[in-house]
């Protein structure tokens, strides 16, 4: 069944059993060790193994004579300890960026002046030859790894901040604190599956799959301030956003409000 996938049996295993009880779909036991290698087609121990996993978790409780039973996972909650709202106003995106900033914790992995790469300096509206501040930080909630994220910034912008200022506030507070003033952002959000490096960071097996989000912030003129490639663990990042019927009866469409990030 999972022969094609580059993931170990296991994993891909236990990432179908963590779906399955997110959605509920276990509501008083899981089915058996037994049952379970009927319907995933791997051996016992394979699916042993994924089923330990879940314990360390807190997620199942195994007891004898009884079976595998699923825990109630607590409610999402931020690093602060209050719990998330499931809906919020869009507010506006540097709100959104300084609400996760105040509910994880930051580490800046790298920091660095260096030459535009061709596709960089496209983004951001440069010389092929203009330097830009890149950074890549890993973000945490306290339960663990949250994302992985790459920024580039113009040199001209970066000058006021370096790898202290950036363990401490988002980009979007110190770019602002500089004088620019955010705009607006377009971004696309997509999936990636995760190397070798990235899954060590954020503690994910290698190509498990990540949620991938490109982001080009602008200020109020309209001028690129900022390119991000950002990579989420989607166990503990959610993207939600309203969807509004509008349009007269023969020609409704879908619009959206986009609402900020759910992360736990």
């Amino acid at each position: 069944m999972f022969d094609a996938l580059p993931l170990p049996k296991y994993h891909q295993v236990y990432l179908v059993l963590r779906q399955q009880l997110d959605e509920g779909r276990f509501a008083q036991r899981l089915p058996s060790e037994l049952a379970l290698t009927q319907e995933f087609g791997v051996a016992r121990v394979t699916v042993r193994k994924a089923l330990e996993r879940l314990v360390a978790e807190g997620r199942i409780v195994r007891t004898p004579g009884r079976g595998t039973v699923p825990v109630e996972p607590p409610a999402r909650r931020s690093a602060a300890g209050d719990a998330l709202p499931a809906l919020a106003s869009a507010g506006g995106l540097l709100e959104n960026i300084v609400s996760m900033g105040l509910r994880t914790s930051v580490k800046v992995i790298d920091c660095a002046l260096l030459r535009a790469s061709n596709a960089v300096a496209q983004a951001l509206q440069l010389p092929t030859d203009a330097k830009v501040q890149k950074a890549v930080r890993v973000r945490s909630t306290r339960e663990g790894p949250l994302s992985h994220i790459t920024t580039w910034v113009p040199e001209t912008l970066a000058r006021g901040f370096g790898r202290r200022e950036l363990a401490r506030q988002p980009i979007l507070l110190l770019l602002e604190a500089s004088g620019v003033k955010i705009g607006r952002a377009t971004q696309t959000i997509s999936a990636r599956l995760a190397d070798a490096a990235t899954a060590r960071l954020l503690d994910v097996s290698v190509g498990s799959a990540l949620l991938a989000v490109n982001r080009l912030v602008l200020d109020a003129n309209e001028r690129p301030v900022q390119w991000l490639h950002g990579l989420y663990r989607p166990d503990r990042y959610a993207y939600e956003m309203q969807l509004s019927r509008v349009g007269s009866i023969d020609a409704k469409v879908w619009v959206s409000k986009e609402l900020p990030p759910l992360f736990h």
